[in-house]
């Protein structure tokens, strides 16, 4: 019986690259019906904004799926599809691994790192007071009465909750994901010698949910310690467990320590409903040019195939994409600038090494 998933093509190369997707996963020998349905700036006109509900409702239904990159505005308009679908199906965990392959450029070797954030609390919940609105003077005027700290006037405001429900979830998630994928050690970062009652709360649940997990190490660390340390040793970490703004700028850095955005697989996970889509964005600029790498997306379907317990075929597209990439022969221009190789045709040579198999 074929799995049900939801498929989100997005814009710009986004469908370009889940092409690629849906033709190596039906070459590892996976049977999906794809139930596609559409989201970003393409059908706003129709629909009025770049998130119809019933894009919603399918992954409610079908409980996984496949997301290209969708392109989201800077500094204005709808804030972003990603963080609307996190809040709107609780995907409260955002999964990041980043590892080294052979025949990516990088000044490291040997990474195998995975992030995990947090993703429904923090300063991305979007609770904001513009700078010079009545309601956002109002508040000010409260926070002084109730701390004592003034605020200037033309200040903009954003509340950062940081929960004991939110926190516990999250690093339970990080230490399943550990003791699951037998991983040594989990990470948990925040800033709490500065702010001291959000991520001091972050760091003491962190520890307190640590000692239900004594198989796995465990430390704390400060989130500008773990940036100075992870660019000396970044063999030094393991699964690192963040709240959602620290998450999602050390997501970005890891990635730089494999080759970067092109290379870096994402999931995001909650109770009911994944979501799996490569991290970096839409690239409009070179939409429709055949020059997308399609790395990411296929590692974030290597992700998927495990969620759904397609082990072998994940196993399977993994080994070779690396071997494609090992090679060198057939992979972008991102990878190898003097490369003439297009999606299509690096997909044509990841297909071709699963046939070998």
């Amino acid at each position: 019986m074929p799995h049900k998933i939801t498929l989100i093509p997005g814009d710009g190369i986004g469908p370009e690259v889940i092409e690629s997707a849906k033709r190596c996963i039906q070459a590892a020998g996976v049977d999906i019906e794809w139930d596609v349905v559409e989201a970003g700036v393409g059908v706003v006109e129709k629909h009025g904004t770049p998130l119809p509900p019933h894009v919603v409702e399918s992954i409610r239904r079908n409980g996984v799926a496949l997301k290209g990159p969708v392109t989201t505005p800077v500094g204005n308009g709808f804030r972003s599809v990603n963080v609307e679908l996190r809040i709107s199906l609780d995907l409260y965990a955002c999964v990041r691994p980043c590892k080294s392959y052979a025949g990516v450029p990088s000044k490291y070797s040997d990474v195998d790192i995975v992030v995990v954030r947090e993703n429904t609390e923090d300063l991305y919940v979007g609770i904001e007071f513009e700078q010079g609105k009545e309601n956002t003077l109002e508040f000010i005027n409260v926070v002084e009465k109730l701390s004592g700290r003034k605020i200037r006037e033309d200040s903009g405001i954003s509340i950062k909750p940081i929960s004991v429900g939110g926190t516990s979830r999250i690093s339970r998630f990080a230490f399943d994901y550990a003791v699951k994928n037998r991983r040594r050690k989990v990470t948990a970062v925040d800033k709490a010698n500065i702010m001291k009652h959000s991520d001091g709360l972050f760091m003491r649940v962190s520890e307190e949910v640590s000692k239900d997990y004594p198989t796995v190490s465990y430390e704390h660390m400060l989130i500008d310690a773990l940036c100075a340390k992870i660019v000396q040793n970044p063999k030094h970490f393991d699964v690192i467990v963040m709240p959602n703004l620290y998450g999602d700028i050390i997501s970005d850095l890891c990635a730089g320590l494999v080759g970067g955005l092109g290379i870096a697989p994402s999931a995001n996970i909650g109770e009911k409903c994944a979501v799996f889509e490569a991290t970096h964005g839409s690239a409009p600029d070179i939409a429709g040019q055949n020059k997308a790498n399609p790395t990411a997306i296929l590692l974030s379907s290597v992700m998927m195939l495990r969620h759904i317990g397609e082990t072998r075929a994940a196993d399977r597209l993994e080994r070779a994409l690396a071997r494609t990439l090992a090679k060198g022969t057939h992979v972008t221009s991102d990878i190898k600038p003097s490369s003439k190789i297009g999606t299509k045709q690096m997909t044509d040579a990841i297909v071709a090494e699963m046939r070998l198999e």
